[in-house]
This record gives structure tokens, C-alpha cells and sequence, in this order.
């Protein structure tokens, strides 16, 4: 078998990583300035401020953790070298943050289009979203740099309008009431804002390598940086112009944790679209005041549910990552044939959906949100600092670990302050340890089951003719997704032209696990299945199989075609239907679009 080596296509540039990271990180506005408001009236922007600094600390620590992991600093996967547990229970605040991410994004998006019980759109679109992950859509960078850019723009022009009532805002600012535990309790209430920053450090197995780096030492630095500071930039610059714009904003009263305007009640879950109905209209007119508003409310929510479907994807890759690694039990890696984990699938919808059906307000769904984010980023600031290990400055090692230290204060403060997040996320913790010990136990089982098995029982390997002598033309590459009249042409053709055949099979998965990056056809009934047959179609002819799993099945197939030094690139048609290919998008148009000119594109229907 030639010699295959899994990997993830190294193909997110730095624009693309800022859309993947603005998707989620960039949501936060949305709904914190209002919250904050909510919280502290109007001088909240004190506490926006703090808030927006604490993001600018974060932000520096997590330049930090990609320059150390280019293979993904994500808190499962950085600290799982130094403790298991430590790893597990980060990972479980983690998926309790991504349970809210979609719960609160998707409220969120209604909140703004202004319908009527907004949960239970939510819950809809929840359960829409999750339904359509069963064909595993692909969540590319451009996909997420079409929705970033316009809600950019969009937050671009409503600080330049904000700018005309800086003085008014200034005027109308008012220093923190009460005393520090009061101020500090409105404070630990807004820090949800630091969500999604985990987005980037989880990005940089497939960002693309700096120049003079390779794959056997990997550096991402150039990319990591400029997706970061650029996106770090927008957060933290606009959402404290526009925490301090609001209060520009008069006669705004806050009454039972919600916030009236005149002529509109209930305005701090769409504040931003509140805002821009008054600044513009106040420049353009009324009318121009109203279309501002839809369009931020129309903008918001598209960049609020593909926040969504990122948190749903997500809530999938880990808890299949997290099954391979013996943690979950088997049921989260098995897959369907669209190489999605159907469990992991469901429990990603459900959850959230009941989740935003049960909270319904956005106050309440902030307060469990912050827990698990909180939690999550102090787990890996925490054991990356004290790893000595890394080698990191001092300097670094320091400010990482002051970090940790506001981190942990933040998280046990929502514990003594946040019943209901307290209760949530022990929940999430002691439902996670019970699974993780029912895998450990089953894998266990397993293993005493299979030994006497593989002992006495030898799989049937397939023989091929290795000898690529024995054909003398320029090779081919046919990529197959099962036996059959693809299968067969390519064979006939290399027999017919005299050339060698490289016959590769994909393995298809949403995530790859560090035992997928090991796997050979002959661990892979389904692989051993087609090379018998094709074994048998070759009759003495060189055939020589190609394996690999993959997340991104076009990038493999043009990187194994170059590899062998192909002379054709032999596929079989497309036989999904036109909506299935718009969910995962069309394979055989993103191999003619990756392969190199010298090699043509054969498909055979």
C-alpha cells in the first residue's frame, strides 16, 4: 500500500480565520451591551470597559497558545498531555458553553427580528440547524467571511453615526453606583462577552503553515495573529464605543432587569437595532431610521445563527473526539453515511432547544452562558501556564497566569452568585464523569472480548500486483466511494493504456482523532471490502490502494494525485441530490478547482 499520511489540509487563510473567529466571538454585542445597561443603567459603560479590557487580556494570552499549538490549542486538546481529567472536565465546561452558545445565539437572532415568542422560533431553528448537520454542511471559511463581512460594515456605519452624540453620551454618563461586590456581581454578569476566543485556538490544525515552516514543525504565527488582532480589534473597540453611544440614548429606564426606551418597551435584548433606528433617524429622517434597523436586525441575525449552526458543529467534533479518546461512550463516533455522528447530532439540537425553551429570557441563558466560557479559558490558561513544558517567557508565563487567577475569581464568584449556572453546569460535570466512566468501563469490556477473538480469527487481506515496472504509462488516480462501474472503468482503462492505478478510498469524518491519523485500510471493513473486489477485477494488473481519513475528502484527493505524480484524476459522477450537495458542497467542483493544470479531471457517469 503506498504510504498515506492523514492529515488536515492546511487551507484557512488569516481572513478566513477572522470570519471563523468573528462568527462567534463577534456575536457578543449583540446582546452584552444590553445586558450591561440592564445591569448598571447609565454608567454602564464602566463595567463595558472593564469587560472590553479583560477581552484585550484574553486575546493576548491566546496569541500565546497558537503560537505553542499549531495543531490546535483548544482546552481538550492542549491540556489532555498534562492531566486526563483536567482535559475532561475543561471539556465538559466547554460543551456546557457551546450548549448556551446555541441557545443564546438563536434567542438572540428572534430577539432582533422582533417576532413573537421568540423561544420558540429558536427552538425551531435550533432543531432546523441540527437536522441539516445529519448531512454534515460543511462550516467553511468562506462561508462564515460571507456573513462576517456585511455585519462588519454594518457595525462600522452605526459607529460612525454614534459619533455625532459622543457629547451627549459623556454628558449623560454617570459614575458606578454601590459599592465594589454590587459593581463586581454587574461585572461577572457581562463577561460572556469573551465567548468564542476558544474559536481560534481550536482553528490552527487547518490554518495555513508561515513561510519556512513545514509540517513536521508546524508554525502559524503569521496567520493566528492577524485573524486575532484584527477581530480582537473590532470586539473590543466597537462594542466600547457602542456600550458608550448608548448612553447617549435618552429616557431609557431600567424596570424589573429589562430596559424601556420611549415608544419601545423591552429594548435590551435588540439594543443595537434600538440604537441604530435613532441615530440614523436622527441624521436621515425617520424612514431611513426604520430601514437602519432592519437592516442591523436582518444582519445581526444571520451572524447570529450561523453562530448556531458553529456551536452545533462544534458540540459534535468534541464529543466525537472525545468518544474516540475512550471518554464518551462508542455511540458519539459512530457514524452515518454522510460521516456525521448521528448521537452527537441529536444531542447537539435537543439540548439547546429544550434548553432555550425552558430559560426563555435572555438574562437567565447569559448567566449559565458565562459559567462554562469562564470555566473553559481558565482550564487551558491554567495548565498551560504551569506547564514547564511549554516554552513559553517569563513574561508570558506571568501574564497567562495573572490571567488564570482573574479567570478562576470570575468562575467561583458565578458560583456563589449564579445559582442556576452553579446547578447547570455541576449537571453538565457529573453527566459527563458518568458517561466518561460507563466508555472506560465498555472499552475495557471490549478489549477482554476481542483478545481471544484476534487471536484465533485473521481478517482475508486482499493481494495486489505491487510492480509498477510490470506497467510502463504514466499512473492514474481513480477515487472511489464504494465498489462498482467507476471501479470498474478505471481498471479496465489502466489495463487497456498499460499503466499503474492508484485505487483510493476516503474515509469521510466530520474530525479526525489522533488513532484516525494511524488507521490502515486493513482496520476498515469497508476498505478491505472494496480492494478484495478490485483485487479480483485487476486480475495481476497494478492496482495499488491508497487509504486515508480525512475531513476534507477534495483536499486529500489532490494532495495523494500530486503526490503519486498522477496523469489523470478518474471520479465517479455525483449521485446526491442537488440540496445534499448544497449542504456539504460539490465535491468534484472543489477537486477541479484545487488540481493542478497538468493534471485533467475525468469523470466518469
Amino acid at each position: 500500500m503506498i504510504a498515506s499520511e492523514t492529515k488536515r489540509p492546511r487551507n484557512v487563510d488569516w481572513k478566513s480565520a477572522a470570519a471563523i473567529l468573528y462568527g462567534d466571538w463577534g456575536t457578543s454585542k449583540a446582546y452584552v451591551v444590553g445586558l450591561a445597561f440592564a445591569a448598571a443603567g447609565y454608567s454602564s459603560f464602566w463595567l463595558i470597559a472593564a469587560m472590553c479590557a479583560l477581552t484585550a487580556l484574553v486575546g493576548m494570552n491566546y496569541l500565546i497558545l497558537c503560537k505553542h499549538y499549531p495543531e490546535g490549542g483548544g482546552v481538550y486538546a492542549s491540556v489532555r498531555h498534562r492531566s486526563e481529567i483536567i482535559s475532561i472536565v475543561g471539556a465538559f465546561l466547554l460543551i456546557a458553553d457551546y450548549i448556551v452558545t446555541a441557545a443564546i445565539s438563536a434567542l438572540s437572532a428572534f430577539q432582533y427580528l422582533g417576532v413573537g415568542h421568540p423561544e420558540m422560533f429558536a427552538a425551531g431553528a435550533i432543531l432546523l440547524i441540527g437536522g441539516l448537520n445529519y448531512f454534515g454542511p460543511k462550516h467553511t471559511g468562506g462561508m462564515a467571511f460571507l456573513v462576517a463581512v456585511p455585519t462588519m460594515l454594518v457595525v462600522v456605519i452605526l459607529g460612525a453615526f454614534a459619533l455625532p452624540h459622543m457629547g451627549a453620551a459623556i454628558h449623560n454618563l454617570q459614575p458606578l453606583h454601590g459599592g465594589f461586590m454590587e459593581n463586581w456581581k454587574g461585572f461577572v454578569g457581562i463577561v460572556l462577552a469573551l465567548s468564542g476566543v476558544e474559536a481560534i485556538a481550536n482553528s490552527t490544525g487547518v490554518m495555513k503553515l508561515d513561510p519556512g515552516s513545514s509540517d513536521a514543525k508546524p508554525s502559524v504565527t503569521k496567520t493566528s495573529n492577524k485573524a486575532l488582532i484584527v477581530v480582537a480589534l473590532e470586539v473590543c473597540g466597537f462594542t466600547a464605543l457602542l456600550g458608550l453611544a448608548m448612553s447617549a440614548l435618552p429616557g431609557l429606564e431600567v424596570a424589573g432587569g429589562d430596559v424601556n426606551a420611549p415608544g419601545a418597551e423591552g429594548v435590551r435584548d435588540y439594543m443595537l437595532r434600538y440604537m441604530a433606528q435613532v441615530f440614523v433617524g436622527n441624521s436621515l429622517g425617520a424612514v431611513a431610521g426604520h430601514i437602519a434597523a432592519w437592516t442591523v436586525s436582518i444582519v445581526f441575525g444571520f451572524l447570529l445563527l450561523s453562530a448556531v449552526n458553529t456551536a452545533i458543529g462544534a458540540l459534535i467534533s468534541i464529543m466525537y473526539l472525545m468518544s474516540r479518546d475512550h471518554e464518551l461512550p462508542p455511540v458519539f463516533s459512530k457514524l452515518n453515511s454522510y460521516g456525521v455522528p448521528n448521537a452527537g447530532m441529536v444531542v447537539a439540537a435537543i439540548i439547546p432547544m429544550v434548553l432555550v425553551i425552558a430559560v426563555k429570557d435572555m438574562a437567565g441563558l447569559a448567566d449559565l452562558y458565562a459559567v462554562g466560557v469562564v470555566g473553559a479559558i481558565a482550564t487551558n490558561l491554567g495548565a498551560s501556564a504551569t506547564d514547564g513544558k511549554l516554552g513559553l517567557f517569563r513574561w508570558e508565563r506571568v501574564m497567562m497566569f495573572i490571567t488564570f487567577l482573574i479567570m478562576l475569581v470570575i468562575e467561583i464568584s458565578l458560583f456563589v452568585d449564579k445559582p442556576a449556572a452553579r446547578v447547570f453546569a455541576v449537571t453538565i460535570l457529573a453527566i459527563g464523569l458518568i458517561l466518561r466512566g460507563l466508555a472506560v468501563e465498555h472499552a475495557k469490556r471490549k478489549e477482554k472480548a476481542e483478545a481471544p477473538a484476534i487471536a484465533t480469527v485473521t481478517m482475508p487481506i486482499p493481494k495486489f500486483q505491487h510492480e509498477i515496472t510490470t506497467a510502463t504509462g504514466a499512473p492514474l488516480l481513480c477515487a472511489i466511494r464504494g465498489t462498482g462501474r467507476t471501479m470498474k472503468f478505471a481498471i479496465e482503462e489502466a489495463r487497456e493504456t498499460n499503466r499503474p492505478l492508484y485505487l483510493l478510498y476516503v474515509r469521510e469524518q466530520p474530525v479526525l482523532a489522533e488513532g484516525d491519523r494511524r488507521r490502515k485500510w486493513q482496520q476498515d471493513p469497508e476498505a478491505v471490502r472494496i480492494f478484495t473486489e478490485a483485487s479480483d477485477l485487476a486480475d495481476g494488473h497494478t492496482v495499488l490502494p491508497c487509504y486515508a481519513v480525512s475531513d476534507s475528502p477534495a483536499d486529500t484527493i489532490v494532495d495523494i494525485a500530486a503526490t503519486v505524480g498522477a496523469s489523470r484524476v478518474i471520479l465517479g459522477g455525483p449521485k446526491r441530490s442537488g440540496l445534499i450537495s448544497a449542504l456539504r458542497g460539490n465535491v468534484i467542483r472543489q477537486i477541479s478547482q484545487l488540481l493542478p493544470e497538468e493534471i485533467p479531471l475525468l469523470v466518469y457517469s
